[in-house]
Parts: structure tokens; sequence; C-alpha cells
């Protein structure tokens, strides 16, 4: 039965319940936001370095070479770090989840499987504190929000081993794909690279993050239609500042001149940082809980009532 239509009525007098939204604003401020992100790709792609420079802090030490003959290091099990980035009075909890790179080895079967159910375990602990009877008011979220994943600037086509990995992913968490080192393509290469990419996503049916819904308005709908022009975002990201005009910038110099990471002429670094951070980190925020964690915990509870619904009845 459909919902009977209320009538708005204007108040003859101000009443001022406008004011919420800053009282809302207010309790959110002193409790701050809290925002969870997992890197994803194989070895080598720069995905701590790139994390430190869409925060502009160093939040991960990077497992890149220091000099020519030093072994690679690389990241062995799923690491979880937290800090509190302060801006403006606002503070943000940031949860790094940084995973092994993958892919490297002559076996890869299955190697994927660490990370879903590192996803899928963040959502089981979320669940089992919502049902405690003496639950916290506010339950600790770690729920995954977002998923970079960092294609290698290879300039061909997607591995055989992303097609399976973004797919696997994309049922369980919002994956955002990056072109990593973009910096190594010529703009020819990388946008037929790109155009290939989105060819194989529609091809095997990948669906990425953004989501359009029901509630989205016109504007919100061109503004994600325009990400997905985008994605797969080819990136470069550096700590370092060098000189550019006699400006200091942060990027990264070549044999064949230096990249201004923030520049958008020379990449899309800025559209990511500023897709994730200024655009759709509440809408991330919210689709993990609505979309995501939601089929999850329906999938938990459908599968707890015919466990009880099977069980043999006890003799009184």
């Amino acid at each position: 039965m459909a919902a009977a239509a209320v009538e708005e009525i204007r108040a003859t007098a101000y009443v001022g319940f406008d004011s919420i939204t800053s009282q809302i604003e207010h309790k959110l401020l002193k409790r701050g936001f809290q925002f969870n992100v997992i890197v994803v790709g194989q070895t080598g792609l720069g995905k701590s370095t790139l994390i430190n420079t869409i925060f502009a802090s160093h939040l991960i030490d990077s497992k890149g070479r220091l000099e020519a003959d030093e072994p690679v290091r690389q990241t062995t099990e799923i690491q979880a770090v937290s800090h509190v980035i302060i801006e403006n009075g606002v503070r943000l909890r940031l949860n790094i989840v940084d995973t092994p790179g993958y892919g490297d080895q002559i076996n890869n079967e299955n190697c994927w499987d660490p990370i879903v159910k590192y996803i899928k375990d963040q959502h089981s602990a979320y669940l089992r504190k919502e049902l405690t009877a003496m639950r916290d008011r506010h339950i600790q979220d770690t729920r995954i929000h977002c998923c970079l994943y960092f294609i290698s600037p290879t300039g061909h086509s997607l591995r055989a081993i992303d097609v399976i990995v973004m797919k696997k992913l994309s049922e369980v968490v919002n994956v955002v794909p990056v072109i990593a080192k973009a910096d190594s393509l010529t703009f020819e290469e990388r946008e037929a690279f790109k155009q290939k990419i989105r060819a194989e996503l529609v091809y095997h049916n990948i669906r990425l993050y953004p989501f359009d819904t029901d509630e989205n308005d016109e504007e919100e709908i061109q503004l994600n239609e325009g990400i997905r022009n985008i994605i797969p975002f080819a990136v470069v990201g550096s700590e370092r500042n060098v000189i550019i005009d006699g400006k200091s910038v942060r990027g990264r110099k070549n044999r064949w001149g230096v990249v201004n990471v923030e520049d958008e002429d020379h990449c899309e670094f800025v559209h990511l940082r500023n897709f994730l951070t200024r655009t759709h980190l509440q809408d991330l925020i919210e689709t993990t809980a609505q979309i995501h964690y939601e089929a999850f915990r329906s999938k938990q509870l459908l599968a707890l009532k015919e466990g009880v619904q099977q069980r043999p009845p006890t003799n009184q």
C-alpha cells in the first residue's frame, strides 16, 4: 500500500528547526570521521607513495628501493595502519590496509582469497557488535570503504589475474582502479590503454564504483558519469618537491623533464584526489553500509535463520 501524500506547509513565523543541519555538523565535528581504504596490486607499483600523495602526509613507508642494487622490499602480509589527520578543525581517522603484492608468483591461484576474506571479516566483526545485546553507542567501524586497485602501466590490456581479482573484489567492496606510474606511457598510449580497460570491464561485467541510485539527483548522475568516463585514473605519485618555473610543486624528474603531480595536463591525480576526498568520500562510506555490508548482513542472517529452523526440537 502506497504511503499517502503529505501536504507541505510553510510556517507563518520562524521556528528554528532549520538549524538542525548546524546541530548535526557540530556533533559530527566533535566525533570526527573515519575512512578505511585498502590498496591492492602487484609489487612495485607505488601503492604507498600514492596514498601519501593523496592525503599530503607521510602515512605509510614506501617499499621502493633506496639504492639501485637493493632488492625490492615487499609487504608479506596484510597490514593496517591508522592515523588521525586534521584539516580546518575536521578530524579524519584514516585506516589504510596494505596488502601483499600478488601476481608475482608462478602459481597465483586463489591469491585474492586472503584479501576478500579480510574484507568479509570486517563485515563480520561489525555484524557481531551490532547484534550484541549491550552494544556500544558508536560501533568501531573497520569495514573497508574503498579499494584502490593498482594496474600495471603495460599499455596492452588487463592481465587475466586482474580481471579475476577485480571481479571478486567488486562483489564485496567499492573498487576504484588506477593505472600506476602513468608517466611511463605517452598520452596516446595512456588513452588507448584506458579505452581497452574500460571495454574489458564491460565485457567481463565488472561493476565498479560509483553506482547510480534512485536517490541521485541530476547533478550527482552527471558527476558519476564524468567519473566513469575517466576511470581508470592514470596517476603519478610523489612525496618530493621539484622546482617548475621557480615554484615548488610535488612531482617527479625523469630524463624527459618534470612531471607535476597536480597538473591535470600531466596526469589524473587531481581527479582521483578530488573524487576520493571532495566529492565522493561520504558516498563511499554510505555505499559500503547500504550495499556491500547490507548484502553480507542479509546473507548471514538468512543462514542463521535457516540453521535455527533445521535444528531438531529438544525434548521437553
